[in-house]
């Protein structure tokens, strides 16, 4: 299993923004030439969905399955993520933590998994601006809608069903518009991988080990 930091985030460097969608696609794919994986199956979250559709569009031929969670074809709008880059850049990310907590976790998870939440809202936090702002001017620019029917590997959309960001409906287009997906709704909002663990991991596990075929 290869799990990596976007670029701009954890441990990876942050270039000089703004980023595009496939230069995120595109870290991926120098990863796999690096450590000489030929194929492989791809997870991703948010952007990080963004990220294996885009890879399933132009390097479908070294994917084996997708799965794609809590993510869009189109995340929010231009505008919105432009004027997120401004109050970024103008107050850092702290400010941010509170909206985010409140969009990434319900309520019930939130009070019943305190340590958790403060780690990963820790981590946003500790994000640098360079690369944050840099990911959402890819995302401002983003938009893979006309180009979902290319898809032909297998793919899982999972959603998180109160998910605000991204909410259900989203993930079902995306399963309906490839032509072999299918849709799965978990509770929980948009870190639905941390509020159905358990349900995710069987979800993953049985997708990713299934027989060949459509989902």
């Amino acid at each position: 299993m290869l799990r990596y930091d976007r670029r701009g985030h954890g441990r990876s460097g942050a270039p000089t923004p703004p980023y595009e969608l496939a230069d995120l696609g595109g870290d991926v794919i120098a990863l796999w030439d690096a450590l000489s994986i030929r194929r492989s199956h791809f997870c991703g979250l948010s952007i990080g969905g963004l990220t294996g559709q885009w890879l399933g569009i132009h390097a479908g031929a070294r994917l084996g399955r997708i799965v794609l969670c809590a993510t869009a074809a189109r995340i929010g709008s231009a505008e919105s993520w432009h004027a997120r880059i401004d109050e970024v850049r103008a107050n850092g990310l702290s400010g941010l933590v509170p909206a985010t907590s409140e969009r990434w976790f319900t309520p019930r998870f939130r009070a019943a998994n305190p340590a958790s939440v403060k780690a990963i809202l820790d981590g946003f936090a500790a994000t640098s601006v360079e690369g944050y702002v840099g990911c959402c001017a890819a995302l401002a620019r983003a938009d893979l809608r006309d180009r979902l029917p290319e898809i032909a590997n297998p793919l899982l959309a999972i959603s998180g069903k109160d998910d605000p960001v991204c909410p259900p409906a989203e993930l079902a287009g995306i399963a309906e518009a490839v032509r072999c997906g299918g849709h799965l709704s978990l509770p929980g909002r948009h870190i639905v991988s941390q509020e159905s663990a358990a349900q995710f991991d069987i979800a993953l596990k049985d997708f990713l080990t299934a027989a060949p075929g459509c989902a």
